[in-house]
């Protein structure tokens, strides 16, 4: 993947990275790590707050550009040591 950006920052969102996959879908990555993998580990402090900050930071950043392209939002983890890719983690409402 190519990245575009990293830590796009807006008011009351940020995104982590800004990736382009190689059949051109925009993808939007979260980076959560933790020392272990206690009270749900890095994916779950990922809550509803979190996710839409991050869908309202992708929200401002796909309106720049002249034409949505498909995009998804994944989630990097890295717990007690183990990284973890989790492609199209969740979705946007609405």
């Amino acid at each position: 993947m190519q990245l575009i950006e990293r830590n796009y920052r807006v008011r009351g969102g940020e995104i982590d990275l800004i990736l382009r996959a190689p059949d051109g879908t925009l993808v939007f990555v979260e980076v959560r790590a933790r020392s272990h993998d206690g009270f749900g580990g890095a994916a779950g402090s990922i809550g509803a707050r979190k996710r839409a900050r991050i869908i309202l930071a992708a929200r401002h950043y796909l309106a720049r550009l002249p034409e949505e392209p498909a995009c998804r939002f994944d989630v990097v983890t890295l717990d007690a040591g183990r990284l973890q890719w989790l492609p199209g983690a969740f979705a946007a409402e609405g």
